[in-house]
């Protein structure tokens, strides 16, 4: 989620750059970089660190004429630093590149660009773009880029400037946002809307597949294949802290929103085209190694912990290897029975969760592999860890995790996969059949948003001045019921508590009476007598039950109006469709109450001390 601006026109460029960049910042960034034209030259500028290092590198210098193209970096491929920092250059000076995306087939054009001749100079995936465009240029830049992309593997949305073409920005989009802002003989471009709107509010919205030759006076947009394409122009009638949103009230709502793709960045690159299988060539772990292997750890916190717990049931069904799932703030002071046979996972959104990292540390000191799930390159836990898997749901803004919840989710059925397979524990046809059905998971997301999201927020509306609100599930939706519970309470501020649906006669049954909210979580049919058992307990005494369930399970109109009916997947898969709804209901709820959804009071993102 990094951000891209460019802008072509008679103003001095570096502030447009630099001011465009500025309102990026929101999307996280751990470098930034512009360039273009002084004194007929291309010029780059970069620097890792704030906008503010990038300013002081440039010192009233920069580029000041006709056309440029700038930069904020979230880490992908190599370390933050000045060198992997955009944009990129070719062997001649003669193209900048400005990359957003992942290029999957990066190793093997590098290896064959190096084998042609061009020299690399950072450890980005985006340097093998001006390379490809260099090499295929003769004398046309807009043909180039076209050779360029068809090389490409991935996602990217890319702007393109020429030393021989100063009054040019070329761009790409495939899977990865881009737009145009339209002016009076200038014009813009943004990975977001909110980079522009101090110079218009006229802009294209480029789709996937399409180039945009864009010059002060002229865009044209075209396919791939070179037909034009007519752009409707939309009109933003949104205000500048609204469009960082992209038109949702809250950044919550939009990371929810975004679950699709963060779901398929995640998976990308991680499945093997010619055999459908899981392929974690990033992994050190040897088939040798995993043979070895007789117990996980699992040590995260909060969310990422219930990530683990769905982990730990995934890998032993799959794999079966035994799973200790443990929080990260009590795992170090239980003199954990962990060895060199044992594979640590440990789990954090940003990497510098202090608990967790203490946790990696002490299953380290004890000779187990550790391997890091993370979604931040380069942090604690991906530099101390041996073995790091990154989630590529790009910056989370709003303190409830949501998309990242659901990347952590993916990375551990993938891992739980791979362990299998390589365990010999299941058949790989059986291994495939998952993998085809998790390459379906983005386009199920977007079907429970387009069929339910309306209904949950009015049902959600009905929370407004309810003190307490019980989850209740079996197997994998006991620990989706953990997740529920927890981002209701941490946003609206209403009690919940979760709990194995078998566990109700055992005390909490006792707190079931006319009017209390008790959502019921109905995904899994090997369970699903006994959990209509339980609904209709807590339906007897007055509760007003929500269910959430999978596609047929008709016996659910039953017992109770209220149904959320999600696509039907296979069980292992249910967890990950069924944290939508939930996320979707605290939302609604905190709106309803008035709650502050983005900054939840004594709360902060990560917590970085014990």
């Amino acid at each position: 989620m990094c951000g891209i601006v460019g802008y072509v026109g008679n103003r001095k460029v570096t502030p447009v750059l630099v001011n465009g960049l500025r309102r990026l910042e929101y999307r996280g960034y751990d470098s930034a970089g512009i360039a273009g034209y002084r004194s007929g030259q291309l010029r780059v500028y970069k620097a890792a660190g704030r906008l503010a290092n990038l300013e002081q590198r440039i010192d009233g210098e920069g580029v000041v004429e006709r056309c440029g193209i700038g930069h904020t970096r979230w880490a992908t491929h190599g370390s933050p630093s000045d060198s992997n920092a955009h944009p990129h250059t070719d062997c001649t000076g003669n193209f900048a590149v400005v990359h957003n995306g992942i290029i999957e087939n990066n190793g093997e054009l590098r290896q064959w660009l190096q084998d042609n001749g061009h020299a690399f100079h950072s450890e980005t995936d985006t340097e093998v773009i001006p390379h490809l465009i260099e090499h295929y240029y003769e004398g046309n830049p807009i043909a180039a880029v076209k050779k360029a992309v068809q090389r490409l593997k991935g996602s990217y949305a890319i702007a393109v400037i020429s030393r021989e073409q100063p009054n040019q920005l070329i761009a790409v989009r495939q899977d990865s946002p881009l737009i145009i802002g339209l002016g009076e003989t200038e014009n813009f471009l943004a990975s977001d809307i909110p980079a522009v709107l101090e110079y218009t509010r006229s802009v294209y919205i480029l789709e996937d597949g399409e180039i945009a030759v864009v010059t002060p006076d002229r865009v044209e947009v075209y396919t791939v294949d070179g037909e034009p394409v007519l752009k409707k122009l939309f009109k933003v009638e949104w205000d500048p802290a609204m469009a960082e949103k992209e038109g949702y009230e809250h950044f919550m709502l939009k990371e929810i929103h975004e679950q699709p793709r963060a779901v398929r960045e995640t998976m990308r690159g991680r499945i093997d085209p010619n055999t459908g299988l899981v392929n974690l060539e990033e992994l050190s772990l040897t088939a040798s190694r995993i043979q070895a292997i007789d117990k996980v750890v699992l040590i995260a916190a909060g969310t990422a912990f219930h990530a683990g717990l769905i982990g730990k049931s995934l890998i032993e069904k799959l794999a079966r290897i035994p799973v200790m799932a443990e929080v990260a703030s009590e795992f170090r002071y239980m003199d954990p029975m962990v060895d060199d046979k044992t594979l640590a996972l440990v789990i954090s959104q940003s990497g510098e969760t202090a608990d967790t990292l203490a946790g990696l540390r002490e299953a380290k000191r004890r000779g187990a592999h550790t391997l890091a799930i993370t979604n931040v390159l380069g942090s604690s836990a991906a530099r101390e860890a041996d073995d790091v898997i990154y989630t590529w749901a790009g910056p989370e803004i709003a303190v409830a995790s949501t998309k990242a919840y659901t990347a952590q989710l993916v990375v551990m059925y993938l891992l739980a996969l791979h362990l299998a397979v390589s365990k010999s524990r299941i058949r790989s046809d059986y291994a495939r059949n998952i993998v085809s059905q998790m390459q379906q998971l983005d386009d199920w997301i977007k079907c429970v948003f387009v069929a339910h999201e309306e209904r949950i927020r009015e049902y959600a509306q009905r929370w407004t001045n309810k003190g307490h609100v019980f989850f209740i599930g079996r197997g994998a939706d006991s620990y989706s019921a953990l997740e529920g519970q927890l981002k209701l309470k941490e946003i609206s501020y209403i009690h919940a508590e979760a709990l194995a649906a078998g566990e109700l006669k055992h005390g909490t049954l006792a707190l079931i009476e006319d009017g209390v909210p008790v959502v019921a979580l109905a995904t899994q049919h090997a369970l699903l007598d006994k959990m209509i058992s339980n609904m209709r307990e807590v339906k007897t005494r007055g509760a007003e039950l929500l269910a959430i369930a999978a596609a047929g399970s008709e016996q659910m109109k039953q017992i109770t109006s209220d149904v959320i009916f999600l696509p039907k997947a296979d069980d292992l898969l249910m967890p990950i469709l069924s944290a939508i709804p939930l996320q979707l209901l605290a939302y609604y709820a905190a709106i309803a109450r008035g709650c502050d959804v983005d900054k939840p009071r004594n709360l902060a993102k990560s917590v970085t001390v014990e």
